[in-house]
């Protein structure tokens, strides 16, 4: 299972992106379990559940370097590009994380 964390300032602008990422993941077969924090949760919540990879949204892209600290660079941690938020393109964000691991693992 992939397990993909997403995190913005509240959490609540991700819910769509989540539940177009699961969609994208069910499509393709892909078990994977995808949900969203706010920024402030995402220390307790990677400790209680880690994840396999952490996408920040745009407007907290300011946090990326605290983030990848909080989680000792354990795993990837990277901004999900504007334009892609943007569109609600869960597809291509799926993608993003999936390749971020992948690439993390070499």
């Amino acid at each position: 299972m992939v397990k993909i964390m997403l995190a913005c300032s509240a959490g609540m602008s991700t819910s769509l992106l989540v539940t177009r990422m699961q969609k994208e993941a069910e499509k393709r077969g892909l078990d994977a379990k995808i949900w969203a924090v706010s920024e402030s949760q995402l220390l307790s919540e990677y400790e209680a559940d880690p994840a396999d990879v952490i996408l920040i949204g745009p407007q907290v892209r300011f946090r990326l370097n605290g983030i990848r600290e909080q989680v000792k660079n354990a795993i990837p941690v990277d901004v999900i590009d504007m334009r892609t938020y943007g569109m609600m393109d869960g597809g291509k964000v799926l993608d993003q994380g999936l390749k971020m691991i992948e690439d993390f693992k070499k």
